[in-house]
């Protein structure tokens, strides 16, 4: 065991019998000490427990689903998003979903966008211009700021943008969510996307959990003799494994010798797993990834190994590029939007990429 492991243990014991000797002696009150054994009683006793037998708490914990600030999501314009509409797409497993559609800035003036109906916003997604596929990270919705600030930047780059909320989220269906679930709510969007863009070009765009929802469906479709032209990951970890044990409401078990046990081999026999790097290694896609220095829900050095790994592993010879942020910038884990020249990274790599051949 590590040094650390051995501190942890000595003070995972020491906390119950030095409150034990304290009251003993008189040192504390007898309800004092009482309150300091229920308070360790539940954070490291009761809290792990209940976590390792409750898939609900898991999937809760993971998804955190139930947090979703109300927006007016048949109104994208009221959050600034002009030329864009909301509408709903039903799965094959009977799941209905809230999607925007985004037009590029391009077409905003050469358009009446008041007459404009269903079928001509469907018509503009196969103007031959790259569409982005955005797939946000847990909890809020499509409508989240930080998630609109980004649709605004990809439309002033004149790409089509196409956001949504999985199962559970904003207003689609109050189906629980699971891995599989929300990969195939993505799969849904992305055949709507493919069948409405006449050949353009698409790109995933996902963002903290949605690195590791992007990255699983990446790997089915290319398993189907699909691909996509790029994966942009914001913010990614290599694993939910790495990624529980780096989170930092973790700290408090992590060094202890049964953390594993009771938080991450639970969640991998449910299967939370969302292992980027193994999907990663399979796909042949290029892939930009971007992560701020400062980042505390998920550590620079999660994408820096995730990225080392598909570097060193992957098949095909499509690019991988890795972009990461001062900390001085303070953009944490959801700011990288203010970079003032994410637009020019973004053109980037979309000219760069659409040197690769897909399959």
């Amino acid at each position: 065991m590590e040094i650390s492991t051995y501190i942890a243990l000595a003070i995972f014991f020491l906390i119950p019998t030095s409150t034990i000797s304290l009251w003993y002696n008189g040192v504390i009150l007898f309800g004092t000490g009482i309150c300091i054994l229920l308070v360790f009683i539940f954070i490291f006793i009761i809290i792990p427990l209940v976590y390792k037998n409750s898939y609900s708490f898991q999937r809760s914990l993971l998804f955190l689903n139930f947090v979703n600030i109300p927006v007016n999501f048949k109104s994208p314009s009221s959050l600034g998003l002009d030329g864009a509409r909301n509408f709903y797409l039903t799965t094959e497993d009977n799941v209905t979903l809230g999607v925007w559609q985004i037009l590029p800035e391009l077409l905003l003036p050469k358009l009446k966008l008041s007459e404009f109906k269903e079928r001509d916003y469907e018509n503009a997604l196969g103007d031959g211009t790259p569409v982005f596929i955005y797939m946000h990270g847990n909890s809020g919705n499509r409508g989240s700021a930080h998630r609109v600030e980004l649709y605004k930047i990809l439309q002033k780059n004149n790409y089509h943008v196409v956001a949504f909320d999985y199962r559970s989220y904003g207003d689609s269906s109050p189906v629980e969510p699971s891995e599989n679930g929300v990969v195939s709510d993505s799969k849904a969007i992305y055949k709507w996307v493919k069948r409405h863009s006449n050949g353009a070009k698409i790109y995933f765009w996902g963002h903290s959990l949605g690195t590791g929802i992007s990255s699983h469906l990446l790997d089915v479709l290319e398993s189907e003799g699909q691909t996509i032209s790029g994966l942009v990951l914001e913010a990614p970890f290599n694993n939910m494994c790495d990624e529980v044990r780096s989170y930092p409401l973790a700290k408090v078990f992590r060094y202890l010798p049964w953390f594993d046990f009771f938080f991450t081999e639970p969640m991998y026999e449910n299967g939370l797993k969302f292992q980027s790097d193994r999907h990663l290694v399979k796909v042949k896609a290029p892939i930009l990834i971007l992560h701020a220095e400062d980042d505390i829900v998920i550590p620079i050095k999660l994408g820096l190994k995730l990225y080392e790994t598909v570097q060193s592993s992957r098949q095909g010879k499509s690019p991988i590029k890795f972009i990461k942020f001062d900390k001085n910038r303070h953009f944490g884990h959801k700011f990288i939007y203010k970079d003032e020249s994410l637009s020019n990274k973004i053109e980037d790599f979309v000219k760069e990429s659409s040197r690769y051949k897909p399959l």
